[in-house]
This record gives structure tokens, C-alpha cells and sequence, in this order.
């Protein structure tokens, strides 16, 4: 353990309040940025407020505006919090999903918004007539409760994550920083599932981490993987890339095959609880594309079924997808998409950097038990293994300005530029400028309805 700081205000010594005042100061500067972009006219697009105030004004809801939805005030931030994407969230937690391209959004935040809302309508809180009498302002308010929630949880998981794995509280408090102020930016306080996302994955990782250090009791370790697993999959009800989070469970898998002969009672036992906790990984993303298959394709609706309906692995995931938003292997490389993938290098070559270098080094110096430290080894190479990939398929597949948000569920790139900020290299401090300096702009541009997003 390090030593404690002689000054009980050092931020080492109360590393909640530390977490807790910088995440508060950073959300207040996102949301100045916010309401500041709203003197500046009307958005290039409206459609957040028309979804946000279709049927009346917040005003008449919540007294706080007076009005359209424009401007300074409770309304205005709403509105432009909800926008690009966020408007199908919104809407899916207002009235479900109605139209096809609608499935391209993980069902999880709508859920959880759907929920939050019947219990407050439940404890009196909310008017259940609320959404009729002013358009939608109580699930976009309830989805960006959510997001901020989640985003500063999973600043305090990642913590208590890099403890565990680390024992170095230095380097989990710098991560966990680094995390707040992610170039996710406002994507992390506006209703999108990335801060969500986050929190499960830190979560699934942290029981993932606990289970390695349970080397005296493996009905335990095997609980800690299980529970693992089924976090992991409510994580990819949010995100599909949450797939990738079943990376650990292989990896582990290949590492206990081998000692399948020489010790197959144990083994086995290891690798069951191992293929449970991935099943439940792809059950969060195989659930909803069931839904999808009993509505689109089994003919009870009546509606003639759809294309995507005959593939060897239906999914209308893939189909609305590549449909409408056009992804594909390499449909994004463009001329005119030039400018995106440049504002996406940076992030890109930091998830690559930091996965490579921990999958070349196999020193792990934290654990003093052998088998602990292998398996913390393992856990910390499959995450690396897992970054990596998910940086080349942003890059070959995906849109690929939204490497900058969906990076932020990934613990390994925090604790390699927090390692090196410690270490006071030059590269973490101008990765971290950047980071700032990204999300401060970006919270411009996103408020105001202009690309990246």
C-alpha cells in the first residue's frame, strides 16, 4: 500500500470527495457550454424540441420556462442535451419501438427510464399524465438523471477497480479522474447509454477482478465470474460492443484448457462457470434480436417479413445498420469522411498503444500469490485484447468519430495514461489536453447540432 499523505485534505486521503467535486465542476463547465450555445440562436436542427416539447412547453410541466423550449433555463438544456441520437432513446422510453430503424438503439436505457418514471409515477413524484399534457420532457429529464448518475458510479467503480487489480491507489484515482473528463464529453450527460455502459462494464470487471483474488475459495471465484458475466450482458443491452466484454471469459478458457487432463474435476468446474458468464454476455445481445425475430419475421403481426429475416443469423441489428446508417466494412473510407478519421486518431492510436504494449508485456509485479497474479495477468491482457479490437473495427466498420465515446467503457487506456501522467511523461500530459480540449469543443458542436457526434 502507498504511503498516506501527511495533509488530510490531500486528495489521496479522501479520494470519494476528490472524484465527487471534480465530477460536479466538470459537469457544471459541460452544462455553461451548454446553455451558452443556446444565446446563439436555435440549434441547426430542431427536432429535439419538438420531441422534447412536442404538445406543449416544460413550463407547463415543471414551471421552470416559459415556452417553446429555446433559451436559458431547465428547457433549454434538455433540448439540446437530447438531441442527435438521443431522440431515439427518448422516444423508445416514451412509447417503445415503433419503427425498424429504431432497433439499432440498445433497448437498456429506454428500459430504465420506463422504470425510473413508473416508480416516482408510483411514490406520486410524476404525474402519469405528464407526457400527454407537454410532450416528453419526463423521459428525457429521467434519461439524462440516468446518464450523470451512471457516469459519476462508474468513475467511483473504476476506483475500486484499479485497487483491486492494481493495489495502487495513485494510479486508480488518476484513472478514475482521467474518466470524468473522457473526450466522451457530453455524450456521457445527455440520455445516450454510453455512461450506463460504463458503469455495468467497470462493474462486470471489478467482479471479474474480485473472483481472481478469490484463490481460496473457488465456489466464490466461480459466483464472482457468473455475476460477472450477467453484467456484462445487461451492459451490451446498452451497447452492442459490449460483446467484446467476453473476451475475459475466452481468454480464461484457453488458459484452463490445458489443465483439463492433469486436474479435470477443478478444470471443469471452471470452465462451466466460465461458459455461463458467457453465455450471459451474448444474451444481452441475443434477447433483443429475438424480440425483434417473433415481431419482424413470425408473421403474427401480419406484416410481411423482412429481408433481414431469411439470414443464416438473422439480426436486425446488422440490417438496420448497414440499412440506414450505412456501416460496412470499409463504407466509411470516403474522401469526404477524411476530416472524421482524423478527429478519430488520437483516440485510436491510444486504445491500440496502451492494448499492445500490455499484451507484450507479461510482467505483472502486484500479486505476491503466483496464481493470483497469472489470473489478474489474463484479465488485464484479455480487456487489452479487447480495446485493440474494438479500435480496429471503428476503424474498418463503424462511424468512426464515435471511437471518442464508445472508448469510454474500457478500463485499460485509463490506467496506461494515468501511468503515464504519474510518470510525468510528455505524451500522457498532451493526451490529456487533448481529452479536455476535445470534450469542451465537442460539447459545442453537440449543443448546437454539428458534426462530430
Amino acid at each position: 500500500m502507498p504511503p498516506q499523505h501527511a495533509s488530510p485534505t490531500h486528495p489521496l486521503n479522501r479520494p470519494y470527495r476528490t472524484l465527487l467535486t471534480c465530477f460536479v465542476s466538470w459537469k457544471l463547465i459541460l452544462f455553461a457550454i451548454v446553455l451558452g450555445s443556446s444565446l446563439a440562436g436555435d440549434a441547426y436542427d430542431t427536432s429535439a424540441e419538438l420531441v422534447v416539447h412536442g404538445g406543449g412547453s416544460v413550463g407547463q410541466i415543471h414551471g421552470s420556462t416559459s415556452g417553446g423550449g429555446g433559451g436559458l433555463g431547465i428547457g433549454g438544456l434538455v433540448s439540446r442535451l437530447s438531441s442527435w441520437d438521443a431522440i431515439y432513446f427518448v422516444t423508445a422510453a416514451r412509447r417503445g419501438y415503433r419503427f425498424e430503424q429504431e432497433w439499432a438503439f440498445g433497448a437498456g436505457l429506454p428500459f430504465v427510464v420506463r422504470c425510473l418514471l413508473r416508480g416516482l409515477e408510483h411514490l406520486g413524484i410524476v404525474s402519469p399524465s405528464a407526457a400527454d399534457e407537454g410532450g416528453v420532457v419526463p423521459e428525457a429529464l429521467a434519461g439524462i438523471a440516468v446518464a450523470n448518475t451512471a457516469h459519476l458510479l462508474s468513475a467511483l467503480v473504476l476506483y475500486r477497480l484499479g485497487q483491486v487489480v492494481w493495489r495502487d491507489q495513485t494510479l486508480s484515482l488518476v484513472a478514475a479522474l482521467l474518466h470524468i473528463f473522457s473526450p466522451a464529453g457530453l455524450f456521457l450527460s445527455a440520455p445516450y447509454a454510453e455512461s450506463s455502459f460504463a458503469l455495468l462494464s467497470f462493474s462486470g470487471y471489478l467482479l471479474f477482478a474480485l473472483g481472481c483474488r478469490a484463490e481460496r475459495s473457488p465456489t466464490r471465484r466461480d459466483l464472482y465470474t457468473v455475476l460477472a458475466g450477467v453484467l456484462f450482458g445487461l451492459a451490451t443491452a446498452f451497447r452492442s460492443n459490449g460483446l467484446l466484454n467476453g473476451a475475459p471469459f475466452a481468454w480464461e478458457v484457453v488458459r484452463h484448457l490445458p489443465n483439463l487432463p492433469r486436474r479435470p474435476t477443478d478444470t471443469l468446474r471452471r470452465l462451466v462457470a466460465l461458459g455461463v458468464g458467457g453465455v450471459c454476455v451474448a444474451a444481452g445481445s441475443i434477447g433483443p434480436q429475438a424480440a425483434a425475430y417473433l415481431r419482424f419475421c413470425s408473421g403474427a403481426s401480419g406484416a410481411v417479413p423482412r429481408p433481414w429475416c431469411q439470414g443464416y443469423l438473422p439480426s436486425i441489428y446488422t440490417f438496420v445498420q448497414e440499412r440506414y446508417w450505412n456501416t460496412g466494412f470499409l463504407r466509411y473510407w470516403t474522401a469526404p469522411n477524411l476530416p472524421l478519421f482524423m478527429l478519430a486518431t488520437p483516440m485510436l492510436m491510444i486504445l491500440v498503444k496502451s492494448g499492445l504494449e500490455r499484451l507484450t508485456d507479461r510482467r505483472f509485479p502486484v500479486a505476491d500469490k503466483p496464481a493470483e497474479s497469472a489470473r489478474l495477468l489474463s484479465l488485464v491482457q484479455s480487456t487489452a485484447a479487447a480495446q485493440v479490437l474494438l479500435a480496429v473495427l471503428a476503424a474498418t466498420t463503424y462511424h468512426v468519430q464515435i471511437i471518442t465515446r464508445i472508448s469510454s467503457g474500457y478500463p485499460l487506456w485509463y490506467w496506461w495514461l494515468a501511468g503515464s501522467v504519474i510518470r510525468g511523461e510528455k505524451t500522457g500530459t498532451r493526451n490529456v489536453m487533448f481529452m479536455i480540449i476535445y470534450a469542451t469543443i465537442q460539447a459545442v458542436l453537440f449543443s448546437s447540432f454539428l458534426p462530430p457526434a
